[in-house]
């Protein structure tokens, strides 16, 4: 992402294997306070590899003024416009999504959800 020349567009593709989260841990990239987080607005366009197939996916604040819950088909797309985005790929349904990220600071520096921290031990 920030290895590729551009302007402001931060661009990656994601495959989640069936039954399985990606954007996990919980994260938010909403507030420009560096060096801990850049603010980039985000968009997810969402494939799955069957037409009958789904993903969920959360978008939420630690306040829960935001706080939602979407069933994701192929096709769908998801504007994040703040808040944590974690998103889970149904059993027997692998789910690929194109991230299109841009902001002031062509940087990816992110927030996770302090109550879904992990570690790898």
């Amino acid at each position: 992402m920030e290895d590729r020349a551009a302007e402001s567009l931060l661009v990656t593709e994601v495959v989640t294997p069936p039954g399985n989260w990606s954007s996990y841990p919980p994260h938010k990239h909403d507030t420009d306070d560096l060096p801990r987080e850049t603010y980039l607005e985000e968009t997810y366009y969402h494939r799955t590899a069957r037409p009958d197939g789904f993903a969920v996916q959360l978008v939420y604040t630690s306040d829960r003024s935001l706080d939602e819950a979407m069933q994701i088909r192929d096709g769908d797309v998801v504007l994040v416009p703040r808040g944590y985005h974690p998103v889970a790929a149904g059993p027997g349904y692998e789910l690929y999504y194109l991230n299109v990220m841009a902001g002031p600071r062509r940087r990816w520096l992110v927030t996770t959800d302090p109550d879904h921290r992990w570690q790898l031990d």
